[in-house]
């Protein structure tokens, strides 16, 4: 599912991403997400002052349809060709990252957050998008909110200072 806000409409919203969404913006519109082992990818052009939000759930979609914000393949994918319909070069696209988190303690290979990580910045390199800051790994959930008309990257985790990227 994509929520979509049009450039040029009327004043900002707060929009919340939940799992496997993607979510794009305009000034002034903030899109939100709560983080886990989930990795929050935000887009953002500077001079269109769009951005994107997807919260990615799993590392590869091995061809699944239907939720391109779910996995990190597709999702990746998914906000590019967004971002370009309003007119972002993705040249130009600026990225950040937050979340990852090891939610249970496991040392089996089932380690979804690095997983998580991992594909994310697998695909924004195959998309020759650089990110420019990242808040990952770590045991603790997030909440991540990009601000479409600056492009920062707020991140909060319980009992620690906010973060912004």
């Amino acid at each position: 599912m994509t929520v979509s806000v049009q450039p040029g409409t009327s004043a900002g919203n707060k929009i919340s991403v939940g799992m496997g969404q993607v979510a794009v913006g305009k000034a002034g519109d903030l899109l939100c997400s709560v983080l886990g082992s989930c990795v929050g990818v935000a887009l953002w052009h500077p001079r269109l002052k769009v951005g994107a939000l997807a919260h990615v759930v799993l590392a590869d979609s091995q061809g699944k349809t239907g939720t391109p914000g779910k996995f990190a393949d597709t999702a990746v994918a998914h906000m590019v060709g967004e971002l370009e319909k309003q007119g972002a070069m993705r040249t130009s696209l600026v990225a950040k990252i937050a979340g990852g988190s090891c939610m249970f303690r496991s040392s089996g290979p089932l380690q979804i957050g690095d997983d998580n990580i991992k594909a994310v910045r697998e695909h924004l390199k195959r998309h020759n998008i650089r990110i420019a800051a990242e808040d990952t790994g770590g045991n603790s959930g997030r909440r991540i909110t990009l601000d479409c008309a600056t492009g920062s990257v707020s991140v909060e985790v319980a009992g620690k200072v906010t973060k912004t990227l």
